[in-house]
Order: C-alpha cells, then structure tokens, then sequence
C-alpha cells in the first residue's frame, strides 16, 4: 500500500509563494517598525533590572553598614551602661563611706561632749562634797570650841599643848 496523497492536503505553488512573500514582507515591516521598539523595550527593561540590581545591591550594603553602626552604637551604649553603673556603684560606696566616717565622728564627739559634761558633773558633786564636809567640819569645830570656850581652865590647858606641840622652824 502506497501512501496516498491527498491533494487538498497539498500546497500550491502560489499560495506558497504568496505566503513567502507576505512573511518576507511582514518581516520587513516589523523590522523595520516594531523590532527596533521591541529591542529598545527589551534593552530598556534590561538597564531597569540592571538598575535595580544594583539599587539592590547597594541597599544590601547600606543594611549591612547600618547593621554594623547598630552594633557598634550598641556596643558603645553598654560600655556607656557599664560605665554609668560602674560610677553609680562608686558614688554610691563612697556616700556609705562618708556617711560611716560622719557617723564615727559624730559618735566620737558626742561621747567626747559626754565625757566632759560627766567630768564636769563629777567635779562639781566633789566640790559640793567637800563644801558640805567643809561645812560640816566648820560646823563641828565650832560646837567643839563653844563647848570649850565654856570651860575656861580647860581651854587655857588646850591652848597651851597646841603651843608646846608647834615647832618654830
């Protein structure tokens, strides 16, 4: 069996060469009208990404530069930090400090101030002391000698032993 041909399936040679020539013709035109368009979109929209690309490469640089100054004002606000609590905790020891050293001294002072007023106080008790005895041995004496004033042979026999026992230098 022969393969048959079908003649409608077949071209004609016209309809070829009309076909050729409207394609050679069509080309003709859009290279001539739209290719050099196409092209140019083409280009065009090459250079937007390219564009783009690098605003995207460059925006990646920015991140990654302001990433790095983030860390950086990070790094620098805790050593900030470290040495803010460092100096609080300093200030902070050093009031304990002078308000222990103005204790101690105001401790000292008042039991100085109360050693004074008790040496004072025992002072004054003595001296009052030995004024009442003062007193009291004025006192005595002078009933002793009123009794012996009284008895004037005994008193003159008084008198006489006290000259006899004073030695004259």
């Amino acid at each position: 069996m022969l393969l048959e041909i079908n003649p409608l399936v077949l071209p004609d040679i016209g309809l070829v060469f009309w076909n050729t020539i409207a394609f050679l013709l069509l080309l003709v035109v859009l290279g001539k009208f739209a290719w050099k368009p196409i092209l140019k979109a083409i280009s065009d929209r090459e250079q937007g990404i390219e564009e783009a690309l690098a605003k995207a490469d460059k925006m990646k640089a920015d991140i990654t530069a302001m990433q790095n100054e983030n860390e950086a004002l990070l790094a620098k606000a805790r050593e900030e930090r470290a040495t803010l609590i460092k100096d609080a905790k300093e200030a902070s020891e050093k009031m304990i400090a002078d308000a222990k050293d103005k204790a101690k001294s105001e401790y000292e002072r008042i039991v100085a101030d109360a050693q004074v007023a008790i040496t004072q106080q025992k002072n004054a008790a003595l001296t009052e002391v030995k004024n009442q005895v003062g007193t009291l041995v004025v006192e005595v004496a002078e009933k002793v000698l009123r009794r012996e004033l009284s008895n004037k042979a005994e008193q003159e026999t008084y008198i006489k032993q006290i000259a006899d026992g004073v030695k004259l230098n």
